[in-house]
Parts: structure tokens; C-alpha cells; sequence
């Protein structure tokens, strides 16, 4: 296999958003600290919207995490998934996301009393090597059309990485 074709894993993202500051926001930070063990980001919004959320609000937070970090985590969460996703998690850049319910079904996370049942998104961003002209400063330039990652090629790598199931 040409080694610019291989598809790897850029970044996992946990995402949570209680739509207003307050104790429902340090409980989903001290969630998302207990199930990636790493520091997590408080979320603004960025635009007054027809919710009536003010510009600069504190809704919600995030953290991601990258490399063999992000690999494990991710196998951890596609088995609190029973290794089984749909399709449709798919976008036709190759990336995919899911919820998690419940924080308890993910495997080595106990149950806290004082966060409740609550649940969180999780993104999977994938890439090739020579993505990066996208991101770059300096003379930056789009992904060719024929390098770019399509949904069934990631469908293909979820299912020979992680052995999952796709419906």
C-alpha cells in the first residue's frame, strides 16, 4: 500500500454543552477530566442565536486528545458502543462522531455521585499524511480531490483498526 494513502487518527474530541454556566457546567468538566484524564476547555458561545444565548456565555466544554492516547480512548469507547455504529455517523470527509449515553457504560469509568448520569459526543477526526498543506501558514493550499478520505474508506479503517461493526 502507498504510504500516502494510509488513513491514521488526527484527533478524538469529547464534547459536552449545558447551554448555561452554573454547577451543570463544572460537572460536565469534572466528567470529561474523569473519563480522558486530561485537561479540559470551557466552551463559548460565539454568536448571539435564535436561543437567546448571549455572545461570550460559558455552554459548554471539550478536550481533545492525539496519538496512541486518542487510540486507546477511542477502542474504550467503541466498546461502550458494543463495538457497533451506523452508517450514517459517517460524513463524506471520512470523520465520524457518536454519543455516549451514559459516562458508566464506558469500560474503567466508575460511577460518581456527585456528576450524576449524564453523556457526551465524541468526534473522530481521521487524515493522510499530506494534510497538513491544509493547516500550514505558509502557502497553504485544499486536499486533492484523490487524496481526500470518503466515508466507505473510513468505514473500511474503523473496521480493520477496531474490528466494529457497521450497520
Amino acid at each position: 500500500m502507498n504510504q500516502m494513502k494510509r488513513i491514521r487518527l488526527e484527533k478524538l474530541t469529547l464534547n459536552m454543552c449545558t447551554g448555561e454556566p452554573g454547577p451543570e457546567l463544572e460537572k460536565a468538566k469534572s466528567l470529561l477530566q474523569l473519563v480522558s484524564g486530561k485537561k479540559v476547555v470551557i466552551t463559548q458561545s460565539r454568536k448571539r442565536s435564535t436561543f437567546g444565548v448571549a455572545k461570550g456565555r460559558q455552554i459548554g466544554v471539550m478536550t481533545t486528545l492525539r496519538g496512541a492516547e486518542a487510540h486507546g480512548l477511542l477502542a474504550r469507547l467503541l466498546q461502550a458502543k458494543e463495538n457497533k455504529l451506523s452508517s450514517s455517523v459517517f460524513d463524506s470527509s471520512g470523520n465520524f462522531s457518536f454519543g455516549i449515553a451514559e459516562y458508566i457504560d464506558v469500560p474503567g469509568v466508575t460511577y460518581d455521585p456527585d456528576i450524576g448520569i449524564m453523556g457526551f459526543d465524541v468526534a473522530v477526526t481521521l487524515e493522510r499524511p499530506g494534510y497538513r498543506v491544509k493547516r500550514r501558514k505558509y502557502k497553504r493550499q485544499s486536499v486533492g480531490k484523490s487524496h481526500r478520505i470518503t466515508a466507505e474508506e473510513s468505514i473500511e479503517w474503523v473496521k480493520r483498526e477496531f474490528g466494529i461493526e457497521v450497520a
